[in-house]
């Protein structure tokens, strides 16, 4: 058994560190048995798969708690709040949007910070750092408001504190801290120096873990858009969109530009007279941003593969994305604590490890024999209609929202939701329901044209008894529990787009990965509307395809599904 001494020297397991004022279900003593076994065999590296309604968070804590100094890594600020909420030796780091800006609220004559949020006067929009001219020199000056990490340890600052930087620095000089993956990233991958003191932990606990490596590209991988070429005055007709090496000449061409205005600026009369330290500072960022990019480029050109670029519907060049085929070489520069706890509903250990460069026999999997869900709560209808895909005929589509109608006239009042895969598809789905059921659709996006987030419009539906929501978005990281939905309508099997570079290339490096990828989207999307065990909604599958998936990905479905899917043991 694993066991640790307390400061009365009592021996004490793992379970006996669950989070005070819950009780451990028995589906979690069986997971933190299975974990504690692990590690005593030695494993430092655990991937858990769990559904959802286990209670993972509460698992993940009692890992940090037995540690006694750790990182919890998750995907949203909603996953942060529940976490807040369940787990208060939590201290949570959330981004500079969701602080007002004490600058900005002087500047502006607000002493109401509430006011201060609804006027957009966050942190995210104020400079903690400028440069201003003083005594005839350029000098960096330090927003007034900002503290210093010691100032914080030594709980030596006051009421006019910046709020974002004490709750960081808060969380980074407590035993356990709370993070959204890209801030997490970004102080291990730009600020592991500065902070280097505070970054040594025992373990991380990283939750839906299945999205690292797409949070991973966002750090490797880079976007060129029109804008920064018309600010270079470099001609797009000169470059060649598909070609590797044509996108090195454009991020040196850009690095060479950009060094040049901010030289010809800096030595401009109305300059000497006037400094805008503010644009020099925008200047040198996008200078290094490409000069960066050339160099991650030329030092591994095989890994890096061009998209073909976005378009207007003139033709003329939008933007153009460079990504990395295989971002494991990166990933063990987030994974440095001794211990790493990697959880989700819908994670494959084999596709993980190949993913993020992990050796199988150094990784234990934890994999959750069933759902704390009663089944009958959970049914899922694979239907069969028609096969849709690119080469699939309007007959195919129009029958599949046939179907999509007749369920609607079932639950007719009842909430539901329909998950398909684009955009275009949704509009189309619209385009031929019937105007009784198409009247009780809400368009729900990460982006809406309205300008609406995807929490209002959620929003909105909530006090809508019969609405149903209509997304290509929603498959993941909403919670849509109880009389919210339920019902939901799987239209179209959720594949990665064939058609970018990215997705070709890593098919052909990684066979498995692109079965892994769709089969992890429509795990995900069957938990959308099931959230605890006395919840309960019907799910319906349209697209014949998923069959396809189930079977080529089998070895990979989490066995809680198994009886859901009408699935035996292998």
């Amino acid at each position: 058994m694993l066991l640790i001494l307390n400061r009365k020297n009592v021996i004490l397991s793992l379970l006996e560190k669950f989070p005070d004022h819950f009780t451990p279900r028995e589906i979690q003593k069986e997971i933190i048995s299975q974990i504690e076994e692990k590690i005593n065999s030695g494993f430092k590296k655990i991937v858990l798969c769990a559904p959802t309604g286990v209670g993972k968070s509460l698992v993940g804590a009692t890992i940090s708690n037995y540690f006694d100094s750790s990182f919890t890594v998750t995907a949203s600020k909603h996953l942060q709040d529940q976490y807040i909420k369940d787990i208060p030796f939590l201290k949570p780091v959330k981004g500079k949007q969701n602080f007002p800006c004490l600058k900005l609220m002087e500047a502006e004559k607000v002493d109401n910070t509430r006011r201060a949020m609804r006027l957009g006067l966050t942190c995210n929009r104020g400079q903690c750092q400028e440069r201003i001219s003083k005594n005839g020199k350029e000098v960096f000056e330090v927003c007034k408001f900002k503290p210093t990490i010691t100032q914080v340890e030594d709980n030596a600052t006051d009421v006019q504190s910046c709020h974002y930087y004490m709750q960081k620095y808060d969380a980074l000089v407590s035993k356990h801290s709370l993070w959204n993956y890209h801030a997490f990233f970004t102080i291990m991958k730009f600020n592991k120096k500065l902070f280097e003191e505070y970054l040594d932990r025992k373990v991380t606990v990283f939750d839906e873990a299945h999205k690292i490596e797409d949070q991973i590209i966002q750090f490797v991988g880079f976007d060129i858009f029109a804008g920064q070429v018309d600010e270079c005055n470099l001609n797009s007709e000169k470059y060649d969109f598909s070609d590797l090496d044509s996108m090195i000449k454009l991020t040196e061409d850009m690095a060479y530009s950009y060094a040049k205005k901010i030289k010809d600026i800096e030595e401009s009369p109305a300059f000497q007279n006037n400094p805008d330290y503010e644009l020099i500072t925008g200047l040198e960022r996008r200078h290094d941003r490409s000069a960066q990019a050339k160099i991650d480029i030329v030092n591994d050109k095989d890994n890096f593969v061009v998209n073909d670029p976005v378009k207007d519907l003139n033709g003329n060049f939008r933007t153009i994305s460079v990504k990395p085929i295989d971002v494991s070489k990166f990933a063990n520069s987030f994974f440095e604590t001794e211990y790493q706890l990697f959880m989700s509903a819908t994670i494959d250990k084999s596709s993980f490890c190949e993913n993020m460069g992990l050796l199988p026999d150094d990784v234990a999997f934890v994999d959750t024999t069933k759902s704390p869900f009663p089944i009958e709560n959970r049914s899922i209808d694979l239907l069969n209609i028609r096969r849709l895909s690119y080469g699939s005929n309007e007959e195919d589509e129009l029958e599949v929202i046939k179907t999509i109608d007749r369920i609607m006239d079932e639950h007719s009042d009842e909430r539901g939701l329909i998950l398909t895969s684009s955009i275009p598809r949704c509009q189309k789905i619209i385009r031929y329901l019937s105007p009784k059921n198409t009247s009780r659709i809400r368009l729900c996006h990460s982006k809406n044209h309205d300008g609406k987030s995807q929490d209002d419009v959620i929003s909105e539906h909530a006090s809508d008894p019969t609405g149903v929501l209509l997304s290509s978005s929603l498959w993941e990281g909403v919670d849509l529990k109880d009389d919210l939905s339920r019902f939901q309508i799987i239209a179209k099997v959720p594949y990665p787009n064939y058609t970018e570079k990215r997705t070709k290339a890593k098919m052909n490096k990684f066979p498995l990965w692109y079965t892994s990828q769709t089969l992890t989207k429509i795990l995900q999307g069957f938990g959308r509307s099931i959230r605890s065990d006395e919840d309960w909604a019907k799910t319906y599958v349209l697209d014949t395809a998923v069959n396809n998936v189930l079977f080529k990905g089998q070895q990979m479905i989490p066995k809680a599904y198994y009886d859901v899917l009408g699935m035996d043991e292998p």
